[in-house]
């Protein structure tokens, strides 16, 4: 019998280089969602919590890394080949989960990987996403908007190409909102600028979106920080189809983009 492929699930909190990251204390209840999710898509789940005991030749051969960090993951010089290297083969997707994007700070190359850089929460409270590729697994379940209660992300250094699935709405997140998304070449871009409203004068707030780096697919979803996220089916639906697109789906690529500029 042939084995499974395998998904990897990474839960690591580390130490940033400044100062502690803390505690998250969902992860444990993460992992039984994200177990169940591997078992109904055909995958074996395996996970770590500490990268420095996985050797390189395991994570080469899963077909799926799950990301849920924070800090400075100490991945070793020949692991990171090996993600970048699988991702960029096909080999490899990879799933970045809630606060993936407020990690590895050390390794430039890591935005390649999840496709934008945290840049803080201001907000813990209920929004309007509004869902902008309606036709996308991980979100075609839902209506036009969703009402969720998480913390909301801001971001920088959003990959121009990233294809936004989810966004918050600016005019409901009040004082401190970002008015766009800085990009490595200076621009904003936020998503289609015909979605909505909020969208064309450049004030949305990406949350989830996905992107292919070489012949890999990256899915990424800053929600999840609460034990509701991993009880609710709305959530791990939106769970279960990124991880769809990475598997199975052949999602058309990204129309161009508006890119607003400031």
């Amino acid at each position: 019998m042939v084995a499974a492929p395998t998904l990897l699930y990474v839960t690591q909190v580390a130490p940033y280089r400044d100062g502690p990251a803390g505690v998250h204390g969902v992860l444990d209840q993460s992992a039984t969602a994200v177990a169940q999710l591997a078992d109904t898509a055909g995958l074996a789940f395996h996970r770590v919590t500490d990268v420095r005991t996985l050797e390189s030749s395991e994570l080469a051969a899963s077909r799926i890394v799950v990301l849920f960090t924070i800090g400075e993951t100490p991945w070793s010089v020949d692991q990171r080949t090996v993600l970048l290297e699988g991702l960029r083969s096909g080999r490899m997707s990879i799933l970045a989960v809630h606060s993936a994007t407020d990690a590895c700070y050390a390794w430039d190359d890591y935005v390649t990987v999840v496709g934008a850089r945290f840049d803080g929460h201001p907000w813990t409270q209920w929004c309007t996403l509004d869902v902008l590729e309606p036709s996308h697994p991980a979100v075609s379940h839902l209506g036009p908007t969703w009402r969720w209660h998480d913390e909301v992300y801001q971001f920088r250094d959003l990959r121009p190409d990233a294809q936004v699935l989810l966004s918050a709405r600016g005019v409901e997140l009040g004082a401190g909102a970002h008015t766009a998304i800085t990009t490595d070449s200076g621009s904003s871009v936020e998503g289609h600028a015909d979605a909505s409203n909020d969208l064309a004068v450049g004030r949305a707030h990406p949350l989830s979106w996905c992107f292919t780096e070489g012949a890999g697919r990256v899915f990424s979803t800053s929600l999840g920080h609460f034990p509701h996220a991993w009880e609710s089916q709305d959530y791990l639906r939106h769970m279960a189809g990124g991880l769809e697109w990475l598997t199975t789906v052949d999602f058309p690529p990204p129309p161009p983009r508006t890119v607003v500029r400031f």
